[in-house]
């Protein structure tokens, strides 16, 4: 019998696996490679940063520790590189912005905030639009979502059942579960918006965004290994190459690609640069986004082998290494789980729903 059935194949049932495996944790995924389109489409950017207030984002100091340790770890066992360190580069509109950021800088955010105001753009800047100087963050970086997947999905490929999971399939007792032809002590969804079709978890509440993201190849950009942000991104992925984003919608959550988001990506390009570009791809996700953008995890109110983890939204990339540490460290040595993501939080929803 095994530990764990892990459910989903995307960036949270990934983590969880490599995290399981680091703890010798026995377990066996169940999902279908073509459903983790979010993952797949995300550019995986992490940013310590939240520009909005010029504010320090939620436990970034130990989530950027943790998550450089962990897609580290990963690349040495997957011997592929998936992780790239970059900077962002925010241009202002205002002085008074400039003022700010040089406060900030010198205060809590130190560790991320380049103080210095660069006032003239460098030659590889040169095709953005800067038009009152812009600062550097520090510490910032992407992972290659589906490079991840695809490179975990093949080292524990013996380990992995290729299918939509039946939930109709799954026996749950208190001492064991079986799925089919798999026996196991627990169970953790990781489904993302999906988990509306879980009957056991369907209760939880998520507020999923859908995301369109465009790949453009722009020949007189030269920026390397940094991020362009100014109501929106531009990243370089390759020689040439760049992606666009985001944007975000609540009420049309399919994953087709849209006319409307393709003419607010265009009209990002637009804001950020001065040069002509030649459109690539253009592609859609549904961000697994909580109420109250804290991630969803832990135990049924009632079933105490069944779990989630869930809710990673827009920073599953910064969250999703120390929240499935975190897991971990409460399964096995029954260390509380960070208050703020514990599922217990939502178990009224599943009360008033009964």
């Amino acid at each position: 019998m095994i530990d764990f059935i892990i459910v989903g194949r995307g960036l949270a049932a990934a983590t969880l696996a490599h995290t399981f495996h680091k703890h010798s944790i026995s377990f066996k995924i169940v999902g279908s490679d073509t459903m983790s389109s979010c993952s797949r489409v995300a550019a995986g950017i992490w940013n310590p940063v939240v520009f909005k207030r010029l504010t320090k984002s939620w436990l970034a100091d130990d989530l950027i520790q943790e998550l450089n340790t962990f897609y580290s770890e990963c690349e040495f066992l997957l011997r592929k590189k998936i992780i790239t360190q970059r900077s962002i580069i925010k241009p202002f509109t205002e002085d008074q912005e400039k003022t700010l950021w040089k406060k900030r800088a010198k205060g809590e955010l130190e560790s991320f905030l380049d103080e210095h105001i660069k006032l003239e753009a460098t030659e590889e800047l040169e095709s953005y639009k800067i038009v009152n100087g812009y600062g550097i963050v520090n510490k910032c970086g992407n992972l290659n979502v589906a490079d991840f997947i695809d490179a975990t999905c093949e080292y524990f490929k013996e380990l992995i059942i290729n299918e939509k999971f039946d939930h109709s399939e799954l026996q749950l007792t208190s001492e064991k579960l079986t799925y089919k032809e798999a026996v196991a002590k627990n169970i953790i969804f990781c489904e993302g918006y999906m988990v509306k079709e879980n009957p056991l978890f369907n209760w939880i509440p998520l507020k999923p965004a859908k995301g369109e993201i465009l790949t453009i190849k722009v020949p007189k950009l030269k920026s390397k290994n940094s991020i362009f942000n100014r109501n929106g991104f531009i990243m370089d992925v390759e020689e040439g190459l760049y992606r666009v984003g985001a944007t975000y919608e609540w009420d049309d959550l399919t994953e087709t690609p849209t006319e409307k988001g393709f003419q607010e990506l265009q009209e990002k390009i637009k804001s950020m640069l001065d040069c002509d570009y030649t459109l690539l791809k253009h592609e859609a996700g549904i961000r697994p986004s909580s109420k109250d953008r804290r991630p969803i995890i832990g135990a049924h109110p009632k079933l105490k082998n069944a779990y989630v983890f869930n809710g990673l939204g827009t920073k599953g990339v910064m969250l999703a290494p120390y929240f499935a540490k975190n897991f971990v460290n409460s399964f096995l040595n029954k260390e509380p789980l960070h208050k703020e993501v514990d599922v217990k939080r939502f178990y009224t929803d599943y009360d008033n729903k009964g």
